[in-house]
């Protein structure tokens, strides 16, 4: 399926529905951190991807910068942005382990996102204290990352995580204590850890993968009437059965 036709076909709604169930999921956790402004508050997306979260910060009222190293992602942000009528969402090509080197980001932004990013870089420390660096005083950072407990939904999450930023995770993921420990290195204050993605995410997520090896449209049509059941019940069917969310999320400020 071509990268951006969903988009031009249904909008926003689209760009989190392309890729597995997860992302959804991390929008929804997003939205409720992101209270609708009226563009006076700017957004830096490090690590952006195809800009899913940067130009649903843009259309909630955030001026929003997406940063990646990835050219031709960037394009395909931009052009989505374009077909979502998000003209407060830009893109910059970076790469986010040299984001100390982007003087003017620096005390720029009242809100940093960074969702399932840190785990693909191998320095973790110095991006969490460059993208402390970018946050305004009494700025936020939001950041959700796999979460080191989680049940592997294919075999491919369970490694190797080899010490090579070739793209792939440099670690299986993070733990409460680890990420407390970053913010205070960073000279952050943790404010609330949380997490996302439980079992049923996880599951159509398992059934999407499976069925790609397929066809990719075969696995996205099998999957779209399942994905309204997460954000209703995977709360609640989570806590019963006791499994470990897929991303553990963390809330953090500078302060003022």
């Amino acid at each position: 399926m071509e990268r951006s036709g969903l988009v031009r076909m249904f909008g926003f709604p689209a760009t989190l529905i392309h890729g597995d169930p997860l992302v959804l999921d991390r929008w929804l956790w997003l939205r409720r951190r992101l209270p609708a402004t009226q563009g006076a508050l700017q957004v830096l997306d490090v690590g952006c991807g195809t800009g899913a979260f940067t130009i649903g910060a843009a259309r909630r009222g955030y001026r929003a910068l997406g940063l990646s190293w990835d050219e031709r992602n960037q394009h395909v942000a931009a052009e989505r942005a374009r077909v979502c009528g998000a003209s407060a969402a830009t893109f910059r090509i970076v790469d986010v382990r040299a984001l100390d080197g982007e003087h003017d980001l620096i005390d720029s932004a009242d809100v940093v996102l960074c969702l399932e990013n840190i785990e693909h870089i191998l320095d973790d420390a110095k991006l969490m204290r460059d993208m402390a660096a970018c946050l305004k005083p009494g700025g936020k950072l939001l950041l959700t990352t796999p979460n080191v407990h989680y049940r592997r939904i294919t075999r491919d999450d369970d490694g190797p995580f080899r010490p090579v930023e070739a793209g792939g995770h440099v670690r299986r993921g993070y733990d409460e204590v680890r990420l407390v420990e970053l913010c205070r290195q960073a000279g952050l204050s943790d404010e609330r850890i949380s997490y996302c993605s439980g079992f049923l995410s996880q599951k159509i997520t398992w059934l999407m993968r499976v069925l790609s090896d397929v066809h990719p449209l075969l696995a996205w049509g099998a999957v779209l009437p399942l994905r309204p059941l997460p954000p209703l019940l995977d709360g609640a069917v989570t806590r019963m059965l006791r499994w470990p969310a897929f991303s553990i999320c963390l809330e953090a400020r500078k302060p003022g």
